[in-house]
């Protein structure tokens, strides 16, 4: 596979290595197949779960939004602030700049790529919730630490766990740096800097400011944050893509006519529009759906550990709507206002959305929506992506690393906003693929064991019973309370 970024990036050795290792990396032959395949492996293991399961978990998440009161349940937040924080990771740059490259690069069929790798990779989300869950500790400041780090080693155990754990852990604390911190500070201090004139160094002070405060509150703060800006932000990106599609009604059967066209007889290349083979959109549409919702990389998994639950299952539904909410809600929106307003022919995807919002609303104000959106979606990203870090140092050094890392991650979010990263996306490519290949073996390997337990526990509960099911009781599945060493 061709690099994800415009073949004009490349300029230099370092470029060049890197683009070879991401060609091989979301090639055709490896990490595509493995995402999909797992997806669709865990989607015929637990039976159609996110299917059929879909209205409850989204009434879980969204309207109970706890599961379990302070004291009666283990975990430190709430599930709809584990979901937030989930959210405040992956819904950023990937839905705004992400999907405006997958459609500059792979044409319009890679929007329906993105829906099939969100609609398999929601087991897999479900799956990595439930494992992250079952299989928490407790670190010696008494806080809930979970996720692939944890559930590879625990679960899979032998020398393959402890490879697997520490491999993931490795490739999360450097993909922090990439899709978590300076994609997302350089995204937001381009986009400030064109639509208000900023300086980008005021920005990237102005980030690195608010970023280290909130890290300063631990996964409290972080969740009190995200709980608070992160709907609210959605909502207000999302009710600005809908005036632009309501206005463009007319339009959007011909921009979904386009989209299953490309999907699987190619798109005619148009002006300076690069994808035109069904493969193309296939790659870019996969990558960019992972980079969009990151259903297989095992991150959100380490939000999901800290949130009080009654029972992992509880958990995974609710991590799975994350998947519905970014990738079918949000990355929809946005690349439907793209191809509704024939924005994606011939535009630099860095400023196609916001050339879209400019051309759908009345005025020259529309890219200001774009500019708006970002700063907060990047900044809660930003957020969620550091706590992962954290918990991944955690697990390599004890709790005494996070200090050093959280001073080394907001100097990396102030540099990304005043560097001009030509392979930033490259990079973030790289290490989320370095990140899902472990979580995805683990993911396989420990798959008889999330379909069972699914399978006690589903028959239990009433809101989730089908009619002819007959009751079983469930394992006890508390989670191990092994503290960590400092």
């Amino acid at each position: 596979m061709t690099a994800l970024v415009p073949a004009t990036v490349a300029s230099g050795p370092v470029e060049d290595v890197l683009t070879a290792v991401n060609g091989f990396i979301w090639g055709p032959w490896f990490l595509v197949p493995l995402l999909l395949g797992t997806g669709v492996f865990l989607t015929i293991r637990l039976r159609g779960l996110q299917v059929r399961t879909l209205a409850a978990a989204l009434r879980f998440a969204l309207l109970e939004r706890e599961d379990g009161e302070k004291g009666t349940a283990e975990g430190d937040i709430s599930h709809y602030q584990a979901l937030t924080t989930a959210l405040a990771a992956t819904v950023g740059v990937g839905n705004v700049i992400g999907v405006a490259t997958a459609i500059h690069l792979g044409g319009p069929g890679a929007l329906f790529w993105m829906w099939v790798t969100a609609l398999f990779g929601m087991a897999s989300k479900y799956s990595e919730a439930f494992l992250a869950v079952r299989f928490r500790t407790t670190d010696a400041h008494g806080r809930q630490s979970g996720g692939p780090q944890y559930y590879l080693q625990q679960a899979v155990q032998g020398r393959t766990g402890r490879i697997l754990s520490v491999c993931f852990a490795l490739a999360t604390i450097l993909a922090s740096f990439g899709i978590g911190s300076t994609t997302q500070s350089n995204a937001v201090a381009a986009q400030l800097s064109h639509s208000f004139g900023w300086d980008p160094a005021l920005v990237g002070i102005l980030l690195a400011v608010g970023v280290g405060a909130v890290l300063l509150g631990g996964i409290d703060a972080i969740g009190t944050v995200t709980a608070a800006f992160v709907p609210m932000m959605i909502v207000f990106y999302a009710a600005g893509c809908v005036y632009v599609l309501v206005a463009r009604l007319g339009e959007v059967p011909h921009a979904l006519g386009l989209v299953l066209q490309g999907a699987f007889t190619g798109s005619g290349a148009a002006g300076g529009f690069l994808g035109s083979t069904v493969i193309m959109a296939l790659q870019y549409g996969v990558a960019r759906g992972i980079f969009s919702n990151e259903s297989g990389m095992g991150s959100a998994a380490i939000a999901a550990a800290a949130a009080r639950t009654r029972h992992p299952a509880r958990q995974g539904l609710v991590s799975m709507t994350q998947t519905f909410i970014d990738t079918i809600i949000v990355v929809s929106c946005t690349g439907l206002v793209i191809l509704t307003t024939d924005s994606w022919m011939g535009s630099d995807p860095d400023t196609m959305t916001a050339q879209a919002f400019t051309r759908g609303l009345p005025g020259d104000w529309g890219h200001y929506i774009v500019s708006v959106a970002l700063v907060f979606l990047a900044s809660s990203t930003i957020l969620g992506w550091a706590y992962y870090a954290e918990r991944c140092v955690v697990r390599l050094v004890g709790v005494h690393g996070v200090l050093p890392f959280r001073l080394v991650f907001t100097v990396a979010v102030f540099l990304g906003s005043v560097t001009r990263l030509k392979v930033a996306w490259t990079f973030a490519d790289i290490a989320n693929g370095l990140m899902a290949v472990p979580n995805l073996v683990g993911l396989l390997l420990l798959s008889g064991l999330v379909a069972r337990e699914t399978r006690a526990y589903l028959v239990q509960d009433p809101h989730l019973r089908r009619p002819g099911d007959e009751f079983s009781s469930v394992p006890e599945t508390a989670p191990s309370t092994r503290s960590l060493g400092t």
